[in-house]
């Protein structure tokens, strides 16, 4: 198969999911492209255009760290190619991570609609990444046995309200945003209270959080496919990520460390709730961010984690989403425009 990546910037790539899963496909004999989500063309009345890199068959290595590293030495040139000589289209650049190319946020999603309309397996269906572009929003339309308390306002004293019912102990984070960037734990010891609200409202809308404190033990990261939990050899597709000193925030981003975890009652209650919801919205690779018994985050637009369970004796599960993939396109070959490409999204 023909499978593209559709990435923030090729050039910038670092080992991360999306290098892991564009290694083991390359791996297994498939022909990987890479693209910006900048290289869409339209021309009225024509199939869409796109400009890609081809991973050369030539570059052979059993690590993705060096995978990656290899492409760039490379020194590959883009050439342009027609949409319909694509057979999967995997949306895995970033939005929040462009905060200078506002133009970018939502061009990955809005091509990967038309790339869908042409005939194109795209994953994570476009339309359900559309839907769920807020995943944060997202996320409060799963039940609420669940999940913490939390408000999402723009109205201060709104929060404050929220406060104080909290026992004046909260955590407070933009709507819009990830990697833990501008998430605080507010406390009745914080001077800053009013501050750090204001700089938070200027960006938009805010949540304000339950404290869960179980978190001084990490989160965990829980990747599903196709609403289910993976598993190879006894090991699930979870990991933990343990905080630095100092710090309450778990993710890789912000120093946190990769730790293996077991598969609790909890976990598998959480799963066995949100695995419906993302089964009929065609989502098919997304992260749970998950606290004991609930379900803190949810990440639907580029779930990353794949690159740090070789640091805890885990296999990437990289196969286990491409073996995936090649029987979605079996599907479709079958069936034909029978099945939908959000029913085949989450196909078994």
């Amino acid at each position: 198969m023909k499978i593209c990546f559709v990435l923030n910037d090729v050039h910038e790539e670092n080992y991360n999911s999306s290098v892991v899963l564009m290694h083991n496909a390359h791996q297994r004999g498939h022909t990987v492209l890479m693209m910006d989500v900048g290289d869409f063309n339209f021309t009225h009345n024509e199939p869409l255009s796109i400009h890609v890199l081809q991973v050369p068959k030539s570059i052979k290595t059993k690590s993705a760290k060096k995978f990656i590293e290899d492409i760039k030495k490379a020194n590959l040139k883009k050439k342009k190619m027609s949409s319909k000589n694509v057979d999967v289209l995997f949306i895995r650049n970033n939005p929040t991570e462009e905060v200078d190319r506002q133009w970018a946020e939502h061009a990955g999603i809005a091509f990967g609609k038309m790339m869908q309309q042409e005939g194109v397996l795209v994953l994570n269906d476009a339309y359900a990444l559309s839907h769920a572009y807020i995943d944060k929003l997202y996320f409060e339309e799963l039940p609420s046995s669940i999940k913490p308390d939390s408000i999402i306002t723009r109205k201060k004293e709104e929060i404050l309200e929220f406060f104080e019912k909290q026992n004046k102990k909260m955590v407070l984070k933009p709507l819009e945003g990830s990697g833990g960037k501008d998430v605080y734990l507010i406390d009745e010891n914080e001077k800053n209270l009013n501050q750090i609200i204001e700089t938070l409202l200027n960006q938009g809308y805010v949540i304000a959080q339950e404290f869960l404190p179980d978190v001084s033990k990490g989160d965990v990261r829980i990747l599903l496919m196709n609403g289910r939990l993976m598993e190879r050899n006894g090991k699930h597709s979870m990991i933990r990520r343990k905080m630095g000193k100092g710090e309450f925030r778990s993710n890789f981003s912000q120093g946190a460390t990769a730790q293996a975890v077991e598969l609790t009652k909890d976990f598998e209650k959480i799963i066995e709730v949100v695995a419906p919801k993302l089964i009929q919205d065609g989502l098919f690779f997304v992260g749970l961010d998950v606290v004991k018994d609930k379900l803190i985050e949810i990440n639907v637009l580029s779930p990353g984690g794949l690159n740090y369970f070789s640091e805890i004796d885990h296999p990437d599960f990289g196969n286990e989403i491409i073996d995936a993939i090649e029987r979605k396109l079996n599907y479709k070959e079958m069936y034909g425009h029978e099945l939908s490409n959000k029913v085949l999204a989450t196909m078994e």
